[in-house]
């Protein structure tokens, strides 16, 4: 994985400064060790899944599905997985009931996942499932250890795993929450935290990324009030679900009250895709107000080498220029030209992630980068990363009008 910024970030005080908070914020933060952890226990349990199980449904909201899904969607067309994975994360009716149409509800194993144990959608949708299919051999619960949801799976003798400590949901997809339904699927999890672990290792021993993450994070929280909108563009369809998940992991970090002000701060994400949000949201950040920071991602090797065919249309002869390219080399040129159109503009702060091709090492590099991404930024403009008050007040209200 490649960074290359196109501004410039030089403060090397608040640089050594914001790199001193995360170094020792390691001793109270869970995240941060899952790259190093022991998966035995993982592939010991997913073992123990009936091999006549064909599909994997996870229940679960924001941070107990999106990491999961945005790596199952990554590696999906590009492998050929074991199991199909399947996510249920809204009350929407016709959502439920659609997904429920696509596989054999007996031949399915469920994992309902749940950091406190009582989370609405949760449990509505999962108690709606478990009336028609009641066997509790098919449930796999994830929660705190002495939740209610722990005491509940015990209750009806379903198994049970468990939360690290201090890993909270957004940061939980190198945990048990996303490496369970992953590992079960057949992608190959280790993989996957090596390629955390690199861009860890790179960061906290001087690597080679150390001083780009630093240098990014420092410019985003000294331009914070102008440029508030950070928008990822993302040059291939498999990368769809993780911007879903960046939005939760940024909006949801970052957005907050200062811990030593009264100000409302907050740094507001977008996920894009190209070669399609060129026809629609490029010309926002092009011509409109510079409130945008914008962040590439291309891939590198596709490993598809199907071309546009040497075909030569009536009336559209000054197309022939396409003939014979490969799809792989469009897309990158069509990302490169936006680059170099948005460089021109000289006050949209840019900057590119290469990566090498679609693999969970891959997947695992970029996750990790943009946990320790937010973790920079939400230190530098004074904000508790971890907590979600915001998010926490709309559920004391809703758990009051279903009393």
């Amino acid at each position: 994985m490649k960074n290359r910024l196109y501004f410039k970030s030089d403060n090397k005080k608040i640089q050594k400064e914001a790199f001193e908070a995360i170094r020792a914020e390691q001793n109270h933060i869970g995240y941060y060790t899952l790259p190093e952890q022991d998966i035995s226990s993982i592939l010991t349990y997913c073992n123990t899944i009936p091999e006549n199980v064909e599909t994997i449904a996870v229940i679960g909201i924001g941070g107990s599905s999106l990491g999961a899904k945005a790596v199952y969607e990554f590696i999906k067309p590009v492998k050929s997985l074991a199991r199909k994975l399947y996510f249920f994360e809204s009350t929407d009716p016709i959502n439920i009931t659609t997904l429920l149409s696509k596989f054999d509800i007996k031949k399915t194993h469920f994992l309902i996942i749940s950091k406190s144990g009582n989370t609405v959608e949760t449990f509505s949708i999962y108690k709606y499932i478990y009336s028609l299919q009641s066997d509790a051999s098919a449930y796999t619960f994830i929660t705190d250890p002495g939740s209610p949801l722990e005491k509940y799976a015990k209750e009806i003798q379903a198994s049970v795993l468990y939360l690290p400590n201090n890993v909270g949901g957004r940061f939980s997809v190198l945990s048990t929450v996303g490496l369970v339904p992953l590992a079960l699927c057949g992608i190959d999890i280790q993989a996957l935290l090596n390629g955390a672990k690199t861009i860890k290792e790179s960061f906290f021993n001087a690597g080679y990324l150390k001083d780009t993450l630093l240098k990014k994070a420092v410019y985003y929280a000294k331009h914070h009030t102008q440029y508030h909108i950070n928008c990822i563009f993302a040059y291939s369809e498999t990368l769809k679900y993780f911007c879903e998940w960046y939005v939760q992991l940024w909006g949801e970090s970052l957005g907050k009250y200062q811990r030593h002000s009264a100000f409302n701060v907050g740094l507001t994400p977008i996920g894009l895709i190209g070669p399609k949000d060129q026809h629609s949201f490029l010309q926002l950040i092009m011509e409109g107000t510079r409130d945008k920071s914008v962040t590439f991602i291309k891939i590198e090797d596709f490993h598809d080498n199907i071309s546009i065919p040497d075909i030569t249309l009536p009336h559209l002869e000054a197309l022939d220029s396409l003939n014979d390219l490969p799809f792989s080399k469009l897309i990158n040129m069509q990302c490169d030209s936006v680059i170099e159109a948005l460089e021109a503009q000289e006050d949209i702060p840019l900057d590119t992630i290469s990566i090498s091709d679609v693999t969970e090492t891959n997947i695992g590099s970029l996750i990790f980068y943009y946990e320790l991404l937010t973790s920079l930024v939400g230190e530098l403009i004074d904000v508790n990363t971890y907590d979600q008050p915001g998010v926490e007040a709309g559920k004391i209200i809703l758990k009051k009008k279903l009393s």
